[in-house]
């Protein structure tokens, strides 16, 4: 597969790639939310502040739509850089995968069917914990029960997240676990300062090495959501964990609960290993012997300047991206060129 590279464990990722090649898939979207993201130049997800909370409902809706029914509008910066989301949804569609929307934490629920976690979403982790213990370990119980479930569905489970400010919680649980980390950011300039700053902060409340203490103090919900499913799921069936930094602190937590790196593999873009002002790759390797699978999407080529910016070191990966186009690559032999062809085509349907 010329458009998909593998990092870390060749061996791993050559076996991953050929037990998955013209198999099935299912695509899960784990939505949630933190109040992190209010924190003014955290996030470039969503153009204006009220909008922020809208990010991963809109994103599950126009996955399955389309368009989106919570908000009039297509997720997009006023310049024409789109969600992510756009580029999940043409690789599922020209795949046929099938796609479930799992909320875990969300602030405001999507307007479709879904599989509720019941979970109340993240607080903001420069203020206070994010959540209780009780509400990780809920997560993590919910998790394991989906897990079982969706992977018992497919050869492969790609788990795909949409949390604005998620990489400000990420930082929290690599860090809170003993692990020097620099996280990715949507902006081509990091404010890995302020990021840094809230973490350092937040580390202060914790008052133990309990792995649960850790991420109820500086982590969301969609982390110990994602930990669960992947220990029962990876038992089953092959998980692709479709994201950058925000999968690398789930698998850190998930390694504290039990899991031990089974049958599973990280699906990005390069646009996020590419990103010089984060360590996606060296991360990973000090959790797992995993391998990353890299979808070298050629958006950088387009016509269209809202998909080049992702080339430009803008949004790089979200709502599944990287993990959905490498599923469609697999499944159906597509290659990047003809994905970018589909994406632009999509593009110019909702603008």
């Amino acid at each position: 597969m010329q458009d998909i590279e593998i990092l870390g464990n060749r061996k791993k990722g050559l076996d991953f790639i050929d037990k998955t090649k013209q198999k099935s898939f299912v695509f899960s979207l784990v939505i949630s939310y933190t109040e992190t993201s209010e924190v003014q130049g955290i996030t470039v997800a969503g153009e204006h502040p009220d909008l922020i909370k809208y990010t991963g409902p809109a994103d599950a809706e126009f996955i399955h739509y389309g368009h989106c029914k919570s908000i009039s509008v297509i997720p997009m910066t006023p310049d024409g850089k789109p969600t992510p989301a756009l580029l999940t949804k043409t690789a599922l569609e020209a795949a046929s995968i099938p796609s479930i929307t799992i909320n875990a934490g969300s602030k405001i629920p999507p307007k479709l069917p879904f599989i509720d976690m019941n979970l109340e979403y993240g607080k903001n982790i420069s203020r206070e914990a994010a959540l209780s213990q009780e509400e990780i370990r809920k997560a993590v119980e919910y998790g394991r029960i989906i897990g079982r479930f969706l992977g018992a569905s497919t050869d492969c489970l790609v788990v795909g997240e949409s949390i604005p400010g998620g990489t400000t919680t990420a930082l929290g649980i690599l860090e809170g676990f003993g692990l020097k980390a620099q996280v990715s950011s949507s902006m081509p300039t990091n404010p890995t300062h302020l990021k840094i700053d809230i973490v350092k902060n937040a580390l202060k409340r914790v008052q133990s090495s309990d792995p649960f203490d850790i991420v109820a103090q500086v982590g969301d919900p969609m982390i110990p959501t994602v930990a669960g499913i992947l220990s029962t799921s990876s038992e089953i069936t092959r998980v692709l964990l479709a994201g950058g930094t925000q999968m690398a602190a789930v698998l850190c937590f998930a390694k504290s609960i039990g899991f031990v790196g089974k049958n599973t593999a990280i699906g990005t873009t390069s646009y996020v290993v590419d990103d010089k002002s984060a360590n996606l790759v060296e991360t990973v390797e000090k959790i797992f012997d995993i391998p990353i699978l890299v979808a070298k999407l050629k958006l950088g080529q387009s016509k269209i300047s809202g998909l080049r910016s992702y080339a430009d070191g803008f949004v790089k990966e979200g709502a599944g991206a990287g993990g959905a186009s490498i599923a469609c690559m697999l499944k159906t032999g597509i290659d990047a060129e003809k994905l970018l062809f589909l994406t632009e085509k999509e593009y110019r349907r909702i603008t």
